[in-house]
């Protein structure tokens, strides 16, 4: 067998009005990375879900009403936090005879649990900021806070304004958004989630972290304004040309022959207009072209201009740090090439993220090269190198060897320098996925063979065996090119499926939560209880302060050396005369090497061997 001691030695163009009009753009390339980004450590808050903070600022059921399904029933109040997350709220029943928005029957649980509201709120994030301290985060990716009816905010009503509900006097605010003119920055004012948001900024920024901030502004939702002042005037409307109209409605008639395009045919997500027109329901590429409406870019100027630098005082520190752009391979990259411009010019360490996911769903997903030239994203988010990952760990579907994950990973570095490379965010689970611990409790393929189609699919509390491939696969995580992403909840020991299950609200240490019911379907019941898992969060700790306190692990180039006679992964990490060696182990079996003493190790028991699912890192 080769021994480890080998491998120690080896070697449009946006108009620039906004909230100061006196902005001047510079003609100029704003190419670099913001250096912050290559050490951030990402941590996702799904905000409706993550904590209530003030309950007197909860939503309503007039609110609720106006998201999907488009109704909310007689006697609908907010879900209890703490509550067991199968059993039905007693507002849902009669709901199997009601029809949603597309007319579908409401029979499914996941079409139900979208009219949950558990209350989660900014309040909520303020006072958890000492625990993200403690877990060492040093960046908050934000899924949407614009004002929005829905639970995940990707419906708009005013892409300006901060969620009413997220902040303190709901009913104010809406008073304060209907004095506005919502195309005329001049009349923006700041409601009091507005402000709230702005105090949140500034304590995140006092822990010296980083904040940005999700927007999806390849559609709106039927809230929005502009798309309800086009419901109402028709062809008449000012903002006629936001939207992909495909027939307007002739008054003459009885009939409604006004028709429209959603995002991907989701009808309670009208789609801005592109030139040109692309279908992306069967396949998604990046393509060359603009947003029709200057109008729409103006605006989308304005809003993100008035987060960047709030008081405009031409000085950006109080504002966010970036932006995470939703869907933005379904938008042309010349709007992307210019909105980077525009917004550099106001904060040239603004650091711009795009999902950038499915080719063709579910097997292809998306090579981000067009993205990552330097003229449009800083990263992406990258789900590519958690699929492979996935299957190396957990033999989903099928297992990678050391030598398959490493050309992979060589392939996807190949896309992009290594600015970028260090600077896209390394996946481990999200909103739009299972979570960590259930995806590597399945052998599935990705996103595919969940629960609702495959009764073989585990939805209870992952078994021990899991907690090490997680442990493998953070280690990996926290140790490879890339900043790595935490989605709220799994450093706590959270399971669940795919949306909506990824959705459940986080399990705090302080809060009793019921048993879990994890087959509520079939007869063969199981209660897991929801614990705060304390031994998985100082895990989380430790790789953390190890990445922290290792400049290699977060700037240092690659270089892999796999001893593929044992079956192990190896790969070095080199920065200014410092390399670090890393060893993982993805068998159920202990493996023979020379181990130096380590620098880190998990599974690492014996002098002479490293256990299954196991890590260690040594300095050379």
């Amino acid at each position: 067998m080769k021994r480890l001691s080998k491998y120690l030695f080896l070697g449009l163009t946006f108009i620039a009005l906004a909230c100061k009009p006196s902005v001047k753009i510079e003609d100029q390339s704003y190419s670099s990375v913001p250096a912050w980004a290559e050490e951030a450590i990402w941590y996702q808050i799904f905000p409706e879900r993550f904590y209530n903070g003030d309950s007197t600022n909860d939503p309503q059921r007039e609110t609720v009403a106006k998201a999907y399904p488009g109704f909310a029933p007689e006697g609908w109040t907010t879900t209890k936090w703490t509550s067991e997350w199968h059993q039905l709220d007693p507002w849902m029943a009669g709901l199997d005879t009601a029809l949603d928005l597309s007319g579908n029957p409401m029979t499914s649980f996941g079409q139900k649990v979208q009219l949950r509201r558990y209350g989660g709120d900014l309040a909520g994030v303020l006072a958890k900021l000492d625990y993200l301290d403690s877990l060492g985060v040093t960046a908050i990716y934000f899924n949407p806070l614009n004002d929005a009816p829905s639970l995940h905010k990707y419906d708009a009503a005013h892409w300006r304004h901060i969620d009413r509900n997220f902040g303190p006097n709901p009913k104010l605010d809406e008073k304060l958004m209907a004095q506005e003119v919502p195309s005329d920055p001049s009349s923006w004012g700041y409601t009091s989630a507005d402000s709230l948001f702005l105090d949140l900024i500034k304590e995140v920024h006092n822990r010296g972290m980083k904040l940005i901030i999700d927007y999806s502004f390849n559609h709106t939702g039927l809230q929005f304004w502009a798309w309800q002042d086009v419901l109402e005037r028709q062809e008449q409307s000012e903002y006629q040309d936001w939207y992909w109209t495909n027939a307007w409605d002739d008054p003459a008639t009885d009939s409604n022959e006004f028709s429209y395009t959603g995002w991907l045919g989701v009808p309670s997500l009208p789609e801005i207009k592109d030139t040109p027109y692309v279908d992306h329901r069967k396949v998604v590429r990046a393509f060359e072209g603009d947003v029709q409406s200057e109008q729409v870019k103006r605006h989308i100027y304005n809003v993100c201009a008035r987060w960047i630098d709030p008081n405009q005082d031409g000085d950006p520190n109080d504002g966010v740090d970036g932006f995470r752009l939703d869907v933005a391979a379904e938008m042309p990259i010349g709007f992307w090439r210019q909105f980077r411009k525009d917004l550099r010019a106001l904060n040239n360490e603004l650091y711009l993220i795009g999902e950038v996911w499915w080719e063709e769903y579910p097997n292809k997903l998306i090579n981000p090269k067009p993205y990552l030239k330097g003229d449009i994203f800083d990263g992406v988010m990258n789900y590519r190198w958690f699929r492979s990952v996935r299957h190396f760990i957990a033999a989903a579907s099928d297992s990678l060897s050391p030598k398959a994950l490493e050309d992979s990973l060589k392939s996807y570095a190949s896309s992009t320098d290594f600015a970028h490379q260090k600077a896209w965010m390394n996946m481990s689970a999200s909103h739009d996925a299972p979570r960590l611990s259930t995806a590597l409790f399945n052998r599935n393929a990705y996103k595919q063979g969940v629960h609702r189609g495959n009764p073989d699919y585990k939805i209870h509390k992952p078994d021990q065996a899991t907690r090490q491939r997680q442990k493998l696969f953070l280690a990996m995580q926290f140790t490879m090119p890339g900043a790595p992403q935490i989605y709220n909840g799994d450093e706590m020991g959270m399971w669940g499926e795919d949306d909506p299950s990824n959705r459940k609200p986080l399990i705090w240490p302080e809060f009793d939560f019921a048993p879990e019911r994890s087959y509520p379907f079939i007869d063969d019941l199981r209660y897991d209880k929801p614990l705060f898992d304390t031994a998985l969060f100082a895990f989380y700790q430790e790789l953390i302060t190890l990445r922290k306190s290792n400049p290699s692990l977060s700037r240092g180039a690659i270089e892999f050396a796999s001893d593929l006679a044992s079956g192990l992964l190896i790969y070095h990490r080199i920065y200014q005369g410092d390399t670090l060696i890393a060893v993982a182990n993805n068998q159920n079996r202990w493996l023979s090497v020379d181990l130096p003493p380590a620098l880190y190790q998990m599974g690492c028991f014996k002098p002479d061997s490293i256990g299954p699912q196991s890590f260690c890192l040594f300095r050379k």
